[in-house]
């Protein structure tokens, strides 16, 4: 899953694609170096973000998102928690929903994806984050907080086999949380969703490598290797040629273990 970012306040590259042409230009090229779907966001939820309007989030996506259905077959995810954004980018020819707060932002939201037959992707976060005197697994409290949204989901008319989980890293986890997540991703596998894991250049590598945000794509292999290995079905990052590389050899190492 490649990052198209249509902000001008992400933690990565905000700015860098607010033109609709060149956020198109970039998620076409996302495609053409191998990425599976396209996640388009109009809306930061970096630390401290300022919530964005519907309609704001719209003008940001919507276009980008019209422009790559004419480009690429790649599947183009909308990433938002909001029920009027998620329904005109489907309109637009978006694939799915891409929901960081799964499905308790926006009552609405759920309807949207159950009436569209879309997949969508459950994110968990903690609010409030995680502090010091946090001292049990975080892993088993996503997995718990997880399954009640994806209950959730299946009560308001999405079939599971539409339902992707993600653990939300950085979403509220401590960095030092981060590792002991990814060791035991298969923890995920009893909610029987395919998974996803975003962990490109985010702020769990900075104390593990000393780099800033630009700097942290060998960490970031290093993550996407170990997910691979551990069979998750989606990896969001931001350098997909280089990312796709680890995944290939991480794969195939993986099959011959097996």
């Amino acid at each position: 899953m490649g990052i198209l970012n249509v902000t001008p306040d992400s933690f990565s590259d905000g700015g860098r694609f607010a033109d609709h042409a060149l956020a198109a230009a970039h998620g076409t090229a996302l495609a053409r170096a191998g990425a599976a779907v396209i996640d388009v966001g109009g809306e930061s939820t970096r630390p401290g973000y300022t919530p964005v309007a519907d309609e704001e989030q719209i003008r940001r996506t919507v276009p980008a998102i019209a422009i790559l259905r004419q480009e690429t077959d790649a599947l183009i995810s909308i990433d938002t928690t909001r029920s009027a954004v998620a329904e005109a980018a489907l309109a637009a020819g978006a694939d799915l929903v891409n929901d960081t707060s799964a499905l308790q932002e926006d009552a609405g939201l759920a309807d949207v994806i159950a009436a569209s037959g879309c997949q969508v992707v459950l994110m968990h976060r903690f609010a409030p984050p995680r502090s010091a005197a946090d001292r049990g697994p975080a892993l088993a409290e996503i997995r718990d907080a997880l399954a009640a949204r994806v209950e959730f989901a299946q009560r308001r008319g999405i079939a599971q086999d539409r339902i992707v989980v993600d653990p939300g890293i950085g979403f509220g986890t401590r960095a030092d949380d981060v590792p002991a997540i990814l060791a035991h991703i298969e923890d995920l596998r009893s909610l029987g969703c395919p998974l996803l894991v975003g962990p490109s250049r985010k702020s769990f590598l900075q104390p593990l490598t000393e780099k800033p945000v630009g700097e942290r794509a060998f960490g970031t292999a290093a993550a996407v290797a170990a997910l691979t290995l551990a069979g998750v079905e989606l990896l969001r990052v931001h350098d997909v040629a280089a990312m796709l590389d680890v995944v290939r050899v991480a794969a195939a190492i993986r099959n011959a273990r097996q």
